[in-house]
């Protein structure tokens, strides 16, 4: 019985101590339990409030176009960035305020196919139709 005991309270013992590392981890950016999906590189993304620090290059609380059509994924399609900075720019003044931004990179607030895409890349469940089974034999 004293073995029973013993054992008992070294389980719960033990357990209590992997509960209490798991609480020393340090949280993800963005304060979620959830880390975010790795970016290239295999490093995390930046969360959006991030993005917008680096991308208001003189601290002025705004993101102009030029500060915008700067970044270097604003390099790689001009036309598709032009598209989304006027998108974004819901009180057409010509720079984005933080709430501008944040609104347009709210979870599920972008179609389909806009922004994180890269040219070829297809997310699940996207795509053609299924065509016709091959034969089997």
């Amino acid at each position: 019985m004293k073995t029973m005991l013993t054992l008992l309270v070294l389980a719960i013992g033990s357990a209590m101590t992997l509960q209490a590392a798991d609480g020393d981890k340090p949280k993800p950016p963005g304060g979620g339990d959830k880390p975010r999906p790795p970016g290239e590189g295999g490093k995390p993304r930046p969360s959006p409030e991030e993005i917008f620090k680096k991308l208001d290059a003189d601290a002025d609380g705004f993101i102009s176009k030029d500060e915008f059509m700067a970044s270097p994924r604003a390099q790689e399609n001009k036309e598709k960035a032009e598209a989304r900075f006027t998108e974004l720019d819901a009180d057409k003044d010509g720079k984005l305020s933080k709430d501008e931004f944040m609104a347009g990179h709210k979870k599920g607030d972008r179609p389909p196919g806009k922004g994180g895409d890269k040219p070829g890349q297809k997310k699940p469940g996207q795509g053609d139709k299924p065509g016709p089974k091959p034969e089997q034999k």
